[in-house]
């Protein structure tokens, strides 16, 4: 089988809501739509969203889209490609709107980075210095209770990984522990990450 058979295979398979089709396509355009986003990214400051976050939102519409039948003509790897560009650059466009709206300071916003002092004589960096030492009782709840939630949102394979992450564990040890590839831990985390955004807006 040719590879414009197989990109074939995988977009019908996205159609009837294969994930493995999905899937596919995923490992086969996402590296491609990352760096096609950063290069349009060049120069913009980015606080809410990167280039890897563009290309899964990206990705994600795109699977979203097909499975609804907005595609119904799309057969090849050619027509394939300049969707998911053309997406892509639209995502990135939302997002350079989005950075530099006035609300969010005209494209001026600064990071915790600004809060350190120049001499940094404090023993914590950034916005660390700003907060208080144990959370009340009360607050700890309520982060308890909104953890679990959010945990409760996530299939289980997903949870695992969210909870070793929470726990400290490097992507590696992840993949180590859960016998699977780092690529694959660092899929699942911009997935969660998808999730929890999706649900807290």
């Amino acid at each position: 089988m040719t590879r414009d058979d197989s990109v074939s295979r995988w977009i019908e398979e996205v159609k009837l809501g294969n994930p493995d089709g999905a899937q596919a396509i995923w490992e086969r355009y996402f590296p491609q739509l990352v760096r096609l986003a950063r290069d349009r990214l060049c120069g913009v400051p980015q606080r809410s969203a990167d280039e890897e976050d563009v290309a899964l939102s990206a990705l994600d519409s795109f699977c979203r889209a097909a499975e609804a039948g907005r595609f119904p003509d799309l057969a090849d790897r050619e027509g394939l490609w300049r969707l998911l560009a053309r997406m892509t650059a639209r995502k990135v466009a939302d997002l350079v709107r989005h950075e530099r709206r006035q609300g969010r300071g005209g494209g001026h916003v600064v990071g915790e980075s600004a809060f350190a002092a120049a001499d940094s004589t404090w023993g914590e960096p950034g916005l660390g210095r700003l907060a208080g030492s144990d959370p009340s009782p009360e607050i700890a709840a309520i982060v308890a209770e909104e953890t679990q939630r959010l945990l409760d949102e996530l299939e289980p394979e997903l949870q695992r990984i969210a909870l070793a992450k929470m726990e400290g564990y490097t992507n590696p040890e992840i993949a180590g522990r859960l016998q699977i590839s780092v690529r694959t831990v660092e899929r699942r985390l911009h997935l969660i990450r998808r999730i929890w955004e999706q649900e807290l807006a």
